[in-house]
């Protein structure tokens, strides 16, 4: 017997579009050795949407995160963003515009703004501008001043690397957002203050979505308004 994981949708609110999904996942399936972790996984996420992807530990949400980044390949189905496959993006462009955050950032040494100016020397951000007012705005929602931006990256917390993480992702103005589990180690006012961030950045623009994991269902409630559930089904075949 081979373990298998299905996709079923929850509507937590009823969410109906009028317009194309952003983003569609057609029989999406991923292996680790020669085991399904899931596979013909189904599902499109709407502009303006904010959802939750719920499932047992090991279930692979943070491998279905990864896939929809394109980060890790799978070995079926078909993503779709904006109406093309993710085979006929330039992958590092699919990356700018949909952008995975988690809870452990890796960022470079250097102050703040310097990790936040280094994107833009990748050649797929050539055409973008750092805008340091655009920052400045998040960080006043976020009760900081300019001078955050001058602190180096060796004297903050791992709240504040979270928050650099998250404002270097966010002055992209990608159209997706993937966060696996982002506060899990942070305290409640980091928490909050990037919760925040997010609204603030998804309230830009109307065609602008997240997918969220965690493993607070109180937090969930508050950030979300559909959720997508991976399931186990066993396959006796």
């Amino acid at each position: 017997m081979k373990n298998r994981l299905t996709i079923k949708n929850q509507a937590t609110e009823p969410f109906l579009s009028p317009q194309a999904p952003i983003l569609s996942v057609k029989g999406l399936g991923r292996k680790v050795d020669q085991y399904w972790i899931w596979c013909n996984l189904n599902f499109e996420l709407f502009s303006g949407e904010k959802v939750a992807v719920l499932g047992a530990s090991g279930s692979g949400k943070s491998l279905l995160l990864r896939a929809l980044a394109g980060l890790d390949q799978t070995q079926a189905g078909r993503i779709i963003f904006r109406g093309k496959s993710i085979d006929a993006w330039y992958i590092p462009t699919w990356r700018s515009q949909i952008i995975y955050l988690h809870q452990r950032p890796a960022l470079w040494e250097g102050t703040v703004e310097s990790n936040l100016k280094q994107v833009y020397r990748l050649k797929t951000n050539h055409h973008l501008v750092y805008n340091r007012a655009s920052i400045l705005d998040y960080l006043r929602l976020l009760r900081k001043d300019g001078d955050f931006l001058q602190r180096p990256i060796s004297a903050i917390s791992g709240g504040e690397a979270q928050i650099v993480a998250f404002l270097r992702a966010l002055q992209l103005a990608p159209k997706i957002l993937l966060l696996d589990e982002p506060t899990a180690s942070l305290d409640a006012q980091t928490t909050s203050s990037l919760e925040a961030l997010v609204t603030a950045w998804q309230a830009k623009d109307p065609q602008r979505a997240y997918l969220w994991t965690s493993h607070d269902p109180s937090q969930l409630r508050r950030i979300t308004n559909r959720q997508i559930s991976l399931r186990e089904k066993i396959d006796g075949n």
